[in-house]
């Protein structure tokens, strides 16, 4: 056997407290009115919530330091004018409560009304007891009754209907325009706890200022209840009162009690007949002269009931005895029901009156404030993104920036290599054949230098100082009118050239810093440090007298000074002999070690004469006897007369001057030995200072260049942090922006329909 389920609905799976709100509901149309107060209250309470995140994040927004602002300062202050109407429409509605004023002519039975609606004696009357001002009875959530008079905040305690009425008729400032509040325990009134206000008010017939009395009691009314006298017709004063309020307010909800229906039993026979004409001329009344409602609608306004039995049978229920008890007139139970049709109807009107009349122009102002924040928070998430698009290109394009940068800097370097290691070479080159030309000249530098010459120590080393001084400035000046002038414009080029090639990777505000940092056509100086008192410090001059024709100079003429030390030191002894080789074969014969060069050979044949000459002094006169013997004395006294002659007259010009001219030879020869040593030093030397020049230049502009891309990196640094705090932002407004609770009319819940009301007879 299959089992069947029921198929549920959704109303099952409603919460318990829905159910429970939904039950309070339908047993009370008034609480419709606290039901949807109770939303209302809680829809602007997160609304205030709502305004207070938004407005601090609109000025967040505004003054972020980090951002250009996203929000304007109007919509700051827009928002917090939101937030400050927001909170005062929370605390009026907090306030807010369905307000119902009883009126009609003195004696109708207004008070026994409002009683028999409390079920309990609240308000003085019966016999004797007429309000003689407006008494308005709310809800306290205390234990203890009490009044206050006057707009006081003075508590006047009571406990009994009694001292109410005495009260009231004790003090003599009320008059008929004056308010008493009766703070009724909501404890012993079930009808106070839903937030409604009964106004009784004095005798309409009594008074002609009904037009203050609708300024101050009546402009904020839901309900207005005629209480009528089913005993007498609608008076004149009744109406008038009624068409100023009309005047005043759209469309009033009007409710006509006939009271005092039970004296309609004693006559049972003009019962209807009577209720006929009642029942015409207030529906005249309410449609035709006044125009709130039509004719369908105005049975459920007019009501014929007796105020007093409804109270003294709920007075009776409420202290345990039957309802019906009690000298009570026939039809009783009708009239009751009737009242309670009444009540139903009534509850039902002011509830819904009150749900619009206190609710619906701040939940359309709660909608436009809605509105108009989503508005903002649309402009903040466009204006974000809108800065965020701006935040992407922009670091794409540094990125972009950045990588050609790169790419170019590693070209432009190696370029830039190439062009200082060929210059650099060439000036080399330059430099060296320069110098070497300057030594092969240095013997007309030497001849242009002119100074005191003396052969005393102390003369000849100022002579050499100056001397070497003197040469280091010519050679310098002369090595820079050859080489500068072309090595400058070829610096000069290789310059502008590599300015021109990074000049492009900076930006146009930095390029003038780069012109000023490194100014063109700047002219470059070598520096030809020669040091020549250090390079011929070791210089030893020999400007002692020495005869042409002597044995020294005749030797040294012909085998140069180092060969002559040799010859006058004795030659011979020092000249190796070569060694035979031991031949190879017994055939052959043995092959000499080296053979001896023409120079040596002069030598040993000079140095064997010395030696002979000097072996035995008869040598020497057989020779002389020998050349006697051949040219005669008178040829060799001729020789020897001229020979000193030419010995005398050398002697004689061996002046200063030729002691200076020999000097100079002397320092020619062995400056220009000592120069040659350093021509390939030099050549390096100034390359090295080229090469320093285009290097340090090329270091200046490549750190502009790191200058420039140490930016790019900040700027994309700053970009990424823009683009996270904007992401940011945009996901705030955006969640501000679905999230907000918006407010729509249909959302406070609309009244039940009202269950049929059938009346027993």
């Amino acid at each position: 056997m299959s089992l069947v389920f029921p198929r549920l609905s959704t109303k099952t799976f409603h919460s318990k407290k829905e159910k429970r709100i939904m039950a309070e509901v339908n047993a009370s149309p008034l609480k419709h009115f606290v039901t949807a107060k109770k939303k209302i209250n809680g829809i602007f309470e997160q609304l205030g919530a709502y305004i207070k995140e938004s407005a601090s994040f609109l000025e967040d927004a505004y003054k972020s330091e980090e951002l250009d602002p996203v929000a304007t300062e109007e919509q700051v202050q827009e928002v917090e004018g939101y937030l400050a109407k927001v909170t005062g429409i929370g605390e009026v509605l907090a306030r807010r409560h369905m307000k119902v004023v009883f009126f009609g002519r003195t004696s109708n039975g207004k008070s026994s009304v409002i009683n028999a609606m409390l079920c309990d004696k609240v308000l003085p009357s019966g016999i004797g007891h007429t309000t003689n001002c407006f008494l308005r009875v709310e809800g306290t959530d205390g234990n203890e009754a009490f009044i206050l008079t006057g707009g006081s905040e003075e508590r006047k305690n009571i406990k009994t209907v009694n001292q109410l009425a005495h009260a009231l008729h004790q003090d003599e400032d009320l008059d008929a325009g004056s308010l008493v509040c009766v703070m009724w325990p909501k404890a012993k009134c079930a009808l106070l706890r839903d937030d409604l206000v009964l106004v009784d008010s004095p005798g309409i017939d009594v008074t002609t200022e009904l037009d203050s009395w609708i300024d101050k009691f009546c402009l904020d009314a839901d309900v207005f209840v005629l209480v009528a006298n089913s005993e007498s017709t609608l008076m004149q004063t009744e109406k008038s009162f009624f068409h100023k309020v009309n005047e005043r307010l759209s469309s009033p909800n009007i409710f006509i009690l006939n009271n005092r229906w039970d004296a309609s039993a004693s006559e049972p026979e003009y019962m209807e007949e009577v209720r006929r004409q009642h029942m015409d001329r207030c529906t005249n009344f309410l449609v035709d002269e006044l125009g709130v409602v039509d004719r369908a609608q105005a049975s459920d306004r007019i009501f014929f009931v007796s105020a007093k039995e409804v109270l003294q049978a709920r007075v009776q229920k409420a202290q345990g005895m039957p309802e019906a008890g009690g000298a009570l007139a026939e039809g009783f139970q009708a009239r009751m029901f009737e009242f309670q049709n009444f009540e139903r109807r009534f509850e039902e009107c002011i509830s819904q009156s009150a749900v619009k009349t206190k609710f619906e122009q701040h939940t359309v102002r709660a909608k436009q404030i809605s509105e108009a924040l989503r508005h903002i928070m649309d402009s903040v998430y466009i204006a974000a993104q809108e800065q965020r698009v701006y935040c992407l290109e922009t670091k794409e394009d540094r990125q972009d920036r950045l990588e050609f940068i790169d790419k170019q800097l590693d070209l432009l370097t190696m370029d830039c290599k190439s062009k200082i290691k060929k210059i650099t070479e060439e000036v080399e080159r330059q430099v060296s054949n320069a110098m070497a030309d300057e030594i092969r000249k240095l013997h007309v530098l030497v001849d242009d230098f002119h100074m005191d010459f003396h052969p005393s120590p102390v003369v000849l080393k100022v002579y050499k100082n100056e001397l070497h001084r003197h040469i280091e400035e010519g050679l310098g000046k002369n090595m820079s009118e050859r080489c500068s002038t072309s090595i400058s414009s070829a610096l000069q080029t290789t310059q502008n050239d590599m300015i021109e090639g990074l000049k492009p990777l900076l930006p146009s505000a930095m390029r003038e810093q780069v012109d000023k940092l490194v100014p063109r056509n700047q002219c470059f100086s070598l520096s030809y440090d020669l040091a020549c008192d250090k390079l011929c410090s070791d210089f030893q001059e020999d400007i002692s007298f020495h005869f042409s024709l002597g044995w020294t100079m005749l030797v040294n003429r012909f085998l140069g000074p180092k060969n002559t030390r040799r010859v006058l030191m004795g030659y011979n002894e020092q000249v190796p002999r070569p060694m035979a080789l031991t031949p190879v074969s017994t055939s052959m014969p043995p092959f000499p070690q080296s053979a001896m060069t023409q120079e040596e050979l002069m030598v040993s044949m000079v140095t064997g004469l010395a030696s002979l000459t000097s072996r035995t002094s008869m040598g020497v006169l057989v020779v002389g006897g020998v050349i006697w013997k051949a040219v005669g004395w008178r040829l060799i006294a001729l020789s020897l007369g001229l020979y000193g002659l030419l010995y005398i007259y050398e002697r004689l010009t061996w002046t200063t001057k030729a002691k200076e001219r020999a000097f100079k030879r002397q320092f020619v020869d062995y400056a220009s030995e000592k120069l040659q040593l350093i021509v390939s030093y030099t050549g390096s030397n100034c390359s090295h200072q080229v090469q320093q020049e285009l290097a340090g230049v090329f270091a200046q502009l490549c750190q502009q260049v790191d200058i420039t891309r140490q930016n790019l990196e900040d700027g994309i640094t700053d970009m990424n942090s823009k683009i996270e705090l904007l992401d940011s932002l945009q996901s705030k407004a955006k969640l501000l922006r679905t999230t907000f609770p918006r407010i729509h009319l249909n959302q406070i819940p609309e009244p039940p329909p009202l269950a049929p009301f059938d009346v027993e007879e």
